[in-house]
């Protein structure tokens, strides 16, 4: 990576949240189209997810939060995983019929978090510590493995196209995600 575009994306201290946020989509958009992902906008703001990632023939929702820096005083990160609060009322949180993923970016370290919608369900925040061995978040970090498809289930005693039965598939795909628990 250059120098100049290291600096965009580290220190961009001069842009308001919402070009800051803007930012990291970009930065999100760059990441996942390295690892052959195809990603898409949808169009205005009224979706609760930010992108849509298409991995094989799964597509995924996707929301994109970052954080610029770390408070001095503390040794982590403090991403935001909700919506409002403040003076816009009570924050509201995602839930996995909203999103499918949420990725974290730490824009003082060029890192991500990507996140099954489950594990954030119902969290306002997340603390990040890079590189913690005590932190039960640092699964997360750079996994962007969980978009990719990795079991095929076909449901027991149905015809399906896997067998070669001229019957339909009845299959469904799951990801490394699905097998991760909420809080785990």
């Amino acid at each position: 990576m250059s120098e100049q575009t290291r600096n965009q994306l580290t220190y961009p201290v001069d842009l308001d949240c919402k070009h800051r946020g803007h930012l990291a989509e970009f930065a999100f958009m760059r990441k996942a189209a390295s690892f052959g992902f195809s990603v898409a906008q949808p169009y205005g703001e009224s979706e609760r997810y930010d992108l849509v990632v298409r991995v094989q023939n799964i597509f995924w929702r996707v929301q994109v939060k970052s954080v610029l820096a770390r408070t001095p005083s503390r040794r982590y990160y403090r991403v935001k995983t909700s919506v409002g609060g403040g003076s816009r009322g009570p924050a509201t949180t995602y839930s996995t019929t909203e999103i499918d993923f949420l990725a974290a970016y730490i824009f003082q370290e060029d890192l991500w978090y990507v996140f099954p919608a489950a594990v954030i369900e119902g969290r306002t925040c997340v603390c990040l510590a890079p590189g913690s061995k005590r932190s039960k978040y640092e699964k997360y970090c750079e996994a962007w493995k969980l978009m990719n498809p990795a079991i095929t289930v076909v449901e027991p005693g149905l015809p399906s196209k896997l067998d070669g039965d001229s019957g339909s598939a009845f299959a469904e795909t799951f990801t490394a995600a699905a097998a991760i628990a909420p809080g785990a």
